[in-house]
């Protein structure tokens, strides 16, 4: 495999954002007592679905990122039984503990910097552009990509054609000329193979239905194996 441009999606392919996102809950839990008696699990598992609820409006456009932002704990708490006033504040305090958690994949980054020596790459991401901004400092990757495309930028959101077409057009080469390297089957499979990309989906252990592996060029859960596809 010898492509042109090289995309890396950016959470929970080269950084952990499940993790982080789990982690960060755990010390909302402790830091906030309206969350006595409440099981850190019911909390996790109860913002997971909401929050995943939330990004599915926003890519729909039905609520905007400031609702987004607010309502992901507002109904978290509504939907524990708890007072939604504070919402906003455990908000808040949740994206400065969600920070401190960011780390890298098991094996990724040397993955990247491998693949980044033979070709041109580059990230792109669904996400908030604040939030994705200090990801990029705080693991430097201002200066080791070509392109940084984040879907706040652009208007569009992976799996929408128009993120891919955004990409694509900054490259200045053919779509079966890039391949993209992501987690998500829906966003990073899908949304690249319908434009034409080829795509090395990393599944981190799960195993995927077999006709949903025959959507990717690649698929790995050891980041070896993209290094030995890629000749790197």
């Amino acid at each position: 495999m010898t492509p042109k441009f090289v995309y890396f999606d950016l959470d929970d392919t080269l950084l952990h954002h499940e993790k982080a996102e789990q982690a960060a809950l755990h010390d909302v839990h402790k830091h906030f007592s309206i969350f006595n008696g409440i099981e850190p699990k019911q909390l996790v598992e109860i913002y997971h679905k909401i929050n995943g609820q939330q990004w599915l409006f926003y890519s729909e456009g039905k609520v905007t990122k400031d609702e987004l932002q607010y309502n992901r704990f507002a109904l978290t708490l509504k939907d524990l039984g708890l007072d939604s006033r504070s919402s906003e504040e455990i908000g808040n305090q949740y994206l400065d503990y969600y920070q401190q958690h960011w780390q890298w994949v098991d094996g990724a980054e040397r993955a990247f910097q491998r693949v980044r020596q033979k070709y041109d790459v580059g990230i792109l991401t669904n996400g908030f552009a604040q939030t994705q901004h200090k990801k990029f400092k705080q693991f430097d990757l201002y200066d080791q990509v070509q392109e940084l495309v984040i879907s706040e930028n652009v208007g569009v959101l992976k799996p929408q054609p128009g993120i891919f077409d955004h990409a694509t057009k900054l490259v200045g080469c053919e779509p079966d000329d890039i391949v993209y390297v992501g987690n998500s089957y829906n966003s990073d499979v899908i949304g690249g193979t319908n434009y034409g990309w080829k795509v090395a989906w990393f599944t981190n252990g799960d195993e995927p239905e077999p006709e949903q592996k025959q959507k990717a060029e690649l698929v790995f859960s050891d980041f070896d194996a993209l290094c030995e596809w890629l000749n790197v």
